[in-house]
């Protein structure tokens, strides 16, 4: 599979980034469109994944200028490929380009110790969002080359 990899922005790109996410968070996970798009999306970088041969998006996720990383989206019958890794990487590389200190994540809770082992700290008390339970972490931007991450869909 040959895939191609771009930073874009939501005014060129919204309905190839709304397409995946929609497909992986309104229909899969069965999160309200209002809570899904936000007025946040203008004013972040996003990552847009396509196939090479049939030109379709795939995947997806974005920061904001505040180190936050989120709405990472993988098609379901792409997620075996790892592309997430992909993504992720695509947007701490924007993160270091900002010259930013840190990124910030929404953890789902089951994943809260899994990030805590690779350098990120929790924030604050969990909270929920469209009824899943979420914590936010952060780590320092000076321990993301010594770590490798995961994300679960």
């Amino acid at each position: 599979m040959s895939i191609s990899i771009s930073r874009v922005n939501w005014d060129h790109a919204a309905p190839l980034l709304k397409t995946v996410r929609e497909k992986v968070f309104i229909c899969e996970w069965r999160i309200p469109k209002t809570i899904e798009f936000d007025r946040n999306d203008k004013s972040a970088i996003h990552m847009l994944v396509c196939d090479d041969q049939t030109q379709e998006p795939i995947a997806t996720g974005r920061i904001l200028p505040s180190g936050e990383i989120s709405r990472i989206a993988v098609l379901s019958h792409f997620r075996k490929s790892h592309i997430d890794k992909l993504v992720l990487k695509g947007l701490i590389g924007i993160a270091k380009d900002l010259e930013l200190n840190e990124i910030f994540i929404c953890s789902p809770l089951e994943s809260v110790e899994y990030f805590k082992e690779h350098h990120f700290r929790p924030i604050g008390s969990v909270y929920m969002v469209a009824g899943l339970p979420k914590q936010k972490m952060s780590c320092p931007i000076k321990h993301i080359g010594t770590a490798k991450y995961y994300l679960s869909h």
